[in-house]
């Protein structure tokens, strides 16, 4: 049975709690998931700040980091099974610290984005990182509530984002939409030196897959930059297509390299374990789905109702908050039956929540009746999913996999987040928002929600009796 989280405070004497190493862990992964998303609310002000800047140009801005974050994620988790999961971690750890520094300290759009591009890299290299540390320190009865918790923290992290950002660029400016991260980050770093242990894959295989790394880093970056450009002004339809059909071709050459490689970086083996294949296609179908509610509530809020974007921002507080306590319990439940059961019941309950907004709110404000009861809805339906794709990922893995294998799992979920960030702004990106443009963006969320119901009824993490 797993111990209540209130009371994991050991005593002194007990050394080896895997606690501390959670919370440090989380700490960094708490930045990196807010600073992908708090820009969104600093993008205004950015704007202000470089007035002779192009909207194109400051653009790059955001999507530098998701292109670079999403191509080194799994390189990275490829890094710290062979050099070991600690290194890399304060490594990524540092380097999201300095280039967080350096990015509040640009003064220029250049110097801003190739910062944007440095902290990304530590983003990468710190996150498969924090969540193998975790899975190392906890037994095997534990793991599902500790890899909840992490997923919580992240999946509310990333949904208070714009929030918190609105809130710190109004009073302190947008260069502290990355200063924040330095106190912060720093107690992580400093703690992580002397309380996290070192941990490895396989140390008989002390080698990096290079033309792996190579050909997945610009396979799974050029898709990113196809999406994100699919709209954007100075690139044509035939040449978004040449490069995502390029990037596609390198994605193929990949797997080709990987399965016949003596030492792939992603041993395409754990693609037979029907559970671990079923959970990254449901995390990819709800990755979309969040990603285009998350964003469509900003446009709805300020578009429709006309909130401020820092009403608009604590009008969302009421989900986020439901996701941690939901997670907990969730985790809770997964350990002793298995994630099958909420991952599918969470799927119905945030079908239902698109379902809600896509009906019921009006052109007038009437957040109490008309928006709350979906958000809550949504809150509870995050906090059941989320969470739990990133524990059933995890749920089977070997050791010597640990990193790479998580990575994955995070790499889909965030390419999902491109999809649905440019299938949002391709519905309700136009500047006269009207009620009926958020009809078939709900109408997809609702689909996406069922087919990752759908597809987590093949997931089986049910404890062995």
């Amino acid at each position: 049975m797993s111990t209540p989280i209130a009371a994991t405070a050991m005593p002194a004497e007990t050394r080896h709690s895997p606690w501390p190493t959670f919370w440090i862990a989380s700490i960094a992964v708490l930045l990196v998931s807010i600073d992908t998303t708090v820009l969104y609310a600093a993008f205004g002000a950015l704007r202000h700040a470089f007035a002779d800047e192009s909207a194109a140009s400051l653009s790059w801005v955001l999507n530098a980091y998701t292109v670079t974050y999403a191509a080194m994620l799994i390189p990275a988790g490829g890094l710290a099974d062979v050099h070991g999961r600690k290194r890399m971690f304060l490594l990524g750890a540092s380097i999201f610290l300095f280039a967080s520094f350096a990015c509040g300290a640009a003064t220029s759009v250049a110097l801003l984005i190739a910062a944007r591009v440095l902290q990304a890299l530590g983003a990468a290299l710190l996150t498969p990182a924090s969540l193998s540390l975790i899975l190392a320190a906890f037994p095997q009865e534990k793991r599902a509530v500790a890899v909840s918790l992490w997923g919580a923290v992240g999946g509310l992290a990333a949904a208070i984002g714009p929030s918190l950002g609105s809130f710190i660029v109004d009073t302190l400016g947008w260069s502290w939409a990355f200063y924040i991260n330095l106190p912060i980050g720093a107690v992580s770093v400093f703690k992580g030196m002397s309380v996290l242990r070192e941990s490895r894959g396989d140390r008989r295989v002390q080698h990096v897959d290079a033309i792996g790394m190579v050909l997945l880093i610009l396979s799974v970056g050029g898709i990113a930059l196809a999406i994100t450009q699919f709209d954007a002004p100075g690139w044509s339809r035939m040449r978004v297509a040449e490069v995502l059909g390029a990037s596609l071709l390198l994605f193929v050459a990949f797997v080709g390299w990987a399965a016949k490689a003596a030492h792939p970086l992603v041993d395409l083996r754990l693609f037979r374990n029907r559970t671990y294949s079923a959970v990254n296609l449901a995390t990819l179908s709800f990755a979309i789905a969040f990603a285009m509610m998350f964003f469509a509530f900003f446009s709805f809020m300020t578009g429709i109702w006309h909130y401020s974007l820092p009403l608009a921002g604590i009008a969302v507080t009421p989900g986020p908050l439901l996701v941690v306590p939901t997670a907990i319990l969730s985790g809770r439940v997964a350990a002793k039956i298995g994630h099958r059961p909420g991952l599918v019941l969470g799927s119905l309950i945030y079908a239902c929540s698109g379902l809600w907004l896509a009906l019921m709110p009006g052109t007038e404000p009437a957040y109490l009746t008309q928006w709350l009861p979906g958000l809550v809805l949504s809150g509870i339906g995050v906090g059941m999913v989320l969470p739990s794709l990133s524990g059933a990922a995890a749920a089977g893995l070997p050791k010597e996999h640990y990193a790479v294998g998580t990575a994955v799992n995070q790499a889909v979920r965030q390419v999902g987040s491109v999809f649905g960030v440019a299938a949002t702004i391709l519905l309700i990106g136009h500047a006269q928002l009207a009620r009926a443009d958020f009809i078939p963006l709900y109408g997809a969320h609702v689909a996406l929600a069922l087919l990752t119901g759908v597809l987590c009824l093949a997931v089986n993490t049910r404890p062995a009796k």
